[in-house]
C-alpha cells in the first residue's frame, strides 16, 4: 500500500487578524461576531489541532461575513481543516466548492491539489478496490494539466508515478489469481494492460513474464516468443528474463533476439 504523503502546506496567510481566541469549547449557538475575531477564533482551534471545531468556524466567518475578504480564504482554510480531521470527503467538498466560486484565484492550483492529496490519503492495499486509486490519479492528472508550473506540479507528478504503481499492482493480482483458476486468455489480458498503460512501473517485467507462461498454456508460442524478446531487450538482467528464457528453452522455443 502507498505510504501516506507529506502534510500539505497552505499557501495563503494564516496570521490572525486582531483579538481572536481561545476558550475551552466551541459554542454551537449562533453568535454574532466581526469578522477578525471569528476568523482569529477559527485559526486558533486549527492551530491547537481541533480541526473539526475549526472547520465550523470557518464556515461561520463565510456564513456571517460573506461578502469579507476573509470569506474566501475561510472556504480554503474550512477544507484544509477538514483535511487535517481526515474527513477527506468534506475536505474534496469543500474544495470543489471554493474551485467553483473562485475558478481563477491565485489559490485554485492549491484547491486542486488538496483535493487530490484528499483522494490519495485514502488509498488501500492491492486486496481491495482501487476506485480511489483512480480518483487521486485523475485529479493529480488534472492538477498538472491545468497548473503545469505551480509549485504543486511536481509533487503531482511523483504521485502519480507512485498511484500507477499501485493500479498495475492491482492489475498482477487479478491476473495471477487468473493464472491459478487456469483462466489463461483473462490472464493475458491483465497483463498485457500493465505492459500498455503502466509500462513505466516496476511490474512490467513480471507482467511480461506472466504473459510468456499465459501464451505457452494457450498454446500459442509465437506470442510467447514476443513477450520474451521484449523482456530480453528492456530487463535482460532481471529474475523475470531469466525465468522466461528457462520456461522457453523447456518448450524447445529459441528467444528471438
Amino acid at each position: 500500500m502507498l505510504r501516506t504523503a507529506l502534510i500539505v502546506a497552505l499557501p495563503i496567510a494564516l496570521a490572525a487578524c486582531g483579538g481572536g481566541g481561545g476558550g475551552s469549547g466551541l459554542d454551537q449557538s449562533y453568535v454574532a461576531r466581526d469578522v477578525n475575531t471569528l476568523y482569529s477564533l477559527a485559526k486558533e482551534r486549527l492551530d491547537r489541532g481541533r480541526y473539526e471545531e475549526a472547520a465550523d468556524l470557518f464556515n461561520e466567518v463565510e456564513r456571517q461575513h460573506p461578502y469579507s475578504v476573509w470569506a474566501r480564504r475561510a472556504m480554503l482554510m474550512g477544507a484544509f481543516a477538514h483535511y487535517q480531521d481526515r474527513s477527506f470527503t468534506d475536505a474534496i467538498s469543500a474544495s470543489q466548492r471554493f474551485l467553483s466560486i473562485h475558478p481563477g484565484n491565485s489559490d485554485a492550483p492549491y484547491a486542486h491539489y488538496l483535493i487530490a492529496m484528499s483522494y490519495y490519503q485514502q488509498i488501500e492495499d492491492i486486496s481491495r478496490d482501487q476506485s480511489i486509486t483512480a480518483s487521486a490519479r485523475d485529479a493529480f492528472a488534472e492538477l498538472i494539466r491545468r497548473y503545469p508550473t505551480s509549485r504543486y506540479a511536481g509533487d503531482a507528478r511523483i504521485k502519480i508515478d507512485l498511484v500507477n504503481d499501485q493500479l498495475a499492482g492491482k492489475e498482477m493480482e487479478v491476473g495471477r489469481f487468473y493464472q491459478t483458476q487456469r483462466k489463461w486468455l483473462a490472464a493475458t489480458m491483465r497483463f498485457r494492460q500493465v505492459i500498455e498503460q503502466y509500462e513505466t512501473t516496476a511490474h512490467a517485467p513480471e507482467a511480461l513474464h506472466r504473459l510468456v507462461e499465459s501464451y505457452l498454456a494457450l498454446g500459442v508460442p509465437a506470442e510467447a516468443q514476443k513477450a520474451a524478446a521484449v523482456l530480453g531487450h528492456n530487463y535482460p538482467g532481471s529474475k523475470w528474463y531469466e525465468r522466461s528464457y528457462e520456461l522457453m528453452q523447456k518448450h524447445g522455443i529459441n528467444v528471438l533476439s
